[in-house]
């Protein structure tokens, strides 16, 4: 059975909510969709550039403090930038290098995109304690790294939707039953396709069609908030982009869900804080 678990709220509080800024800028075009023509590098750039600033400003307005996976292929590239966001005390995590593909690599390939995301994020003060994959997948040899690597926890996988729980490996079986071996000490703060703004939003030609109604997504948001602000214990992480959320009209949804939550009590704050304040069942 699951390990999963509840979190702890401060008094008042209904429920922790975390908004997880995936800082991809030009990486998740160049690692993930293989395109590096100067349209979806200007879409990075957007990100960095606009995208960034805009996102910021508004967790300085409403004093909301979230977490940021960002690839060390955008550390890289827009030092400045993610330097900010750590003086705005933040929290940063581990989100690969070029936003790769994970799945067909290797240990060792793995381990080396590892190091290189570590040693991007080193230069800018970091030392992660979280880890985000890139495009929310796991490598057989994913969860293995993590532990070598003490990481605390991950927020990438969906076997829950609001409720941290510590990750089982699953020894996968076509002609019998598939096995969940024993769990990790890797704690899943799990996500949502549904709670991501990505898909929703962004035309990739022959890809994605995107460009779905923000109040469509907007009420989808409040939908699954409203279910688990009736669960007790729960988190809620809701998963932006820079160059998606920072656009006119979807930042617009944002700070209208910031201020629908808020009004419901709820508690903004880090993984990391939802880390410390589990506690198993």
């Amino acid at each position: 059975m699951q390990k999963s678990g509840k979190i702890r709220l401060p008094e008042g509080k209904n429920i922790a909510v975390n908004i997880g800024c995936d800082f991809d800028a030009t990486s998740v075009w160049m690692g993930t969709f293989q395109k590096t023509s100067p349209a979806f590098m200007s879409r990075g750039e957007f990100g960095a550039e606009v995208g960034v600033p805009r996102i910021l400003k508004l967790f300085k307005k409403y004093g909301i403090r979230g977490t940021w996976a960002i690839p060390g292929h955008t550390v890289d590239t827009h030092t400045d930038i993610c330097k900010e966001i750590i003086s705005n005390n933040h929290e940063v995590c581990h989100h690969g290098y070029l936003h790769e593909d994970l799945t067909p690599m290797s240990y060792e390939e793995e381990k080396r995109v590892m190091e290189k995301g570590l040693e991007s994020l080193e230069k800018i003060g970091i030392n992660p304690t979280g880890y985000r994959s890139p495009s929310w997948d796991f490598s057989p040899n994913t969860l293995r790294i993590l532990e070598e690597y003490n990481f605390k926890y991950d927020s990438s996988l969906m076997g829950n939707d609001f409720h941290p729980y510590y990750i089982r490996p699953i020894e996968v079986n076509r002609d019998k039953g598939s096995v969940f071996k024993e769990p990790s000490n890797i704690l899943e703060i799990p996500v949502s396709w549904f709670l991501d703004d990505f898909p929703t939003q962004e035309y990739i030609p022959g890809i994605s069609e995107g460009l779905i109604s923000t109040s469509s997504v907007l009420n989808r948001w409040i939908s699954s908030f409203d279910y688990a602000l009736q669960e007790d214990g729960a988190c809620f992480v809701l998963t932006v982009h820079p160059q998606t959320s920072g656009r006119a009209h979807m930042i617009q949804i944002l700070e209208e869900f910031i201020n629908y939550a808020k009004n419901k009590g709820a508690w903004f704050t880090t993984l990391e804080e939802i880390y410390n304040s589990f506690h198993s069942n």
